[in-house]
């Protein structure tokens, strides 16, 4: 059987072989993972995927049948497939939460081990984290213009690139503010509520859409929303649903939850239109719930509209990020142990944006004492602090005529990456699905509004430490002799 130690690229394997013959395979390295910039042109990125890469760390290794592909690309020599044999883990990994918010340029992951295992992580592991913090902030935006009353649900899986994205897409979108999935494999592996009504086909296959309605009712009277445009919706569908419900409430079988859904046509005007009948039916508690290639900018219009939808199914633009598909993570390498001493190092480009920081860092979060809310992130190397006793000046290395003071005793700092794996052992207590998403909901209430923009947003102050930034002067200095 083939395992996820195959989940990378083949240059991957080639340079690991190549560093193993000349002998550097076990030289010690850091590596940092970051973005350069936010998805959706937002504010914010919600980082997310770490249970998932946990998993893949813990259980990396090759299998008989991976050896054997290997060998039978003709690319690899035995001594090296005799190698990967006993291939693990042994290194330490620090990351921020899942849930967390953060900015363009910052260390979300530092990978502290050996060459090998470093180039063998990058390509999987930045698959999962690309992908599924994309869903997360997708999602986030979504929940950032519903409000935090109305429900949203994850219907995307059918339009999903394949099933761990629709698997694990549904599982970021809870980090992002979701209440449920249709998925019902997301459900059961990490016990998502599962949600859903009825499709078209339901309603035309009964003679009748009254038919059609009151025999679901009859099966799941405690799950009663209706789907209203199969024909048509305020001549039929709405007075219908009606119908219904004033069967049950005669009866005394009406759940508290009740209502219908609408999947095409003006949302806005039908909503406002079936609330009224409703009301004037004596069912102004009935719920409109919606979906049809919604997401959070049509949502937002939608509102501005006043309409009177309350439960949202938002498919296709989530699971698939559709108006930004891919997010741009990136894995360098900021230094390594030569004789022992660890020497920084700096990926250099005629693209200023694209130049790495070199060494061991971490992220510094400030907040405002009071409110709680963040003021600036501050790139800083491993082991910097801040004396929150005193006041703190915020300028740019690139923008030094710009600066802010913060009065001491007005602020807080957090640091922002946990350890993960130490030396090969996983430390990290991993939080339960149900305490990340409160956690990620802490997280996003640290931002001002202006942050959450779904256009222009305000931009959050990320600054390099002063020792940092003279790192990085020496060490570019340095790399640009060579060509002097």
């Amino acid at each position: 059987m083939y395992t996820n130690a195959l989940l990378t690229d083949l240059y991957q394997l080639t340079m690991m072989q190549g560093l193993y013959f000349e002998g550097k395979h076990n030289q010690a390295c850091v590596f940092d993972r970051y973005y350069r910039h936010n998805p959706f042109s937002g504010g914010y990125t919600v980082v997310a995927g770490l249970d998932h890469l946990i998993e893949y760390v813990k259980n990396i290794h090759f299998s008989d049948d991976d050896l054997a592909y290997l060998k039978s690309t003709g690319n690899f020599r035995d001594e090296f497939l005799d190698y990967l044999k006993n291939f693990h883990f042994t290194g330490s990994i620090y990351a921020m939460p899942e849930g967390t918010v953060a900015f363009p340029q910052e260390v979300l992951l530092r990978v502290e081990t050996t060459k090998n295992e470093s180039l063998l992580l990058e390509t999987c592991m930045s698959m999962i984290m690309n992908h599924e913090s994309l869903i997360a902030t997708k999602a986030r935006r979504v929940r950032c213009v519903a409000g935090t009353q109305d429900t949203l649900m994850e219907f995307g899986l059918r339009r999903a690139q394949g099933a761990s994205a629709g698997v694990y897409g549904a599982r970021s979108a809870m980090i992002g503010g979701f209440n449920g999935t249709s998925n019902m494999l997301a459900g059961a592996r990490f016990g998502i509520p599962v949600m859903g009504t009825m499709a078209h086909s339901w309603i035309m296959s009964f003679p009748t859409e009254l038919e059609a309605f009151r025999c679901y009712a009859k099966h799941y009277p405690n799950s009663l929303i209706l789907l209203a445009d199969t024909y048509n919706t305020l001549k039929q569908g709405v007075p219908d649903a009606i119908t219904i419900f004033q069967e049950m409430k005669d009866a005394g079988t009406l759940p508290p939850f009740y209502g219908i859904r609408l999947d095409s046509g003006d949302l806005a005007y039908l909503s406002k239109e079936a609330h009224k009948m409703f009301a004037a039916a004596g069912f102004p508690d009935a719920v409109i719930a919606a979906s049809n290639d919604l997401d959070e900018n049509l949502i937002a219009q939608l509102k501005l509209q006043g309409s009177t939808i309350s439960s949202w199914g938002v498919g296709t633009n989530l699971i698939t990020a559709k108006d930004s598909p891919s997010m741009g993570g990136v894995f360098k390498m900021a230094g390594q142990y030569e004789n022992g001493t660890f020497v920084p190092k700096i990926k250099m480009s005629d693209n200023a944006e694209k130049i790495s920081n070199p060494g061991r860092k971490n992220v510094l979060r400030i907040y405002d004492k009071v409110t709680g809310k963040m003021k600036a992130d501050i790139i800083v190397l491993e082991g910097e602090t801040i004396d929150e006793s005193q006041d703190l000046r915020l300028s740019s290395d690139i923008t030094p005529w710009r600066f802010r003071i913060i009065p001491a005793g007005s602020y807080t700092v957090r640091t922002m990456l946990q350890p993960i794996f130490l030396q090969g052992e996983l430390v990290y207590q991993q939080p339960t699905l149900a305490e990340i998403i409160d956690y990620a909901n802490d997280e996003i209430d640290t931002l001002w509004p202006e942050y959450k923009r779904l256009v222009n947003p305000e931009m959050m102050w990320v600054q390099r430490s002063e020792t940092l930034s003279k790192l990085r002067h020496e060490v570019l200095s340095a790399e640009a002799a060579h060509f002097q």
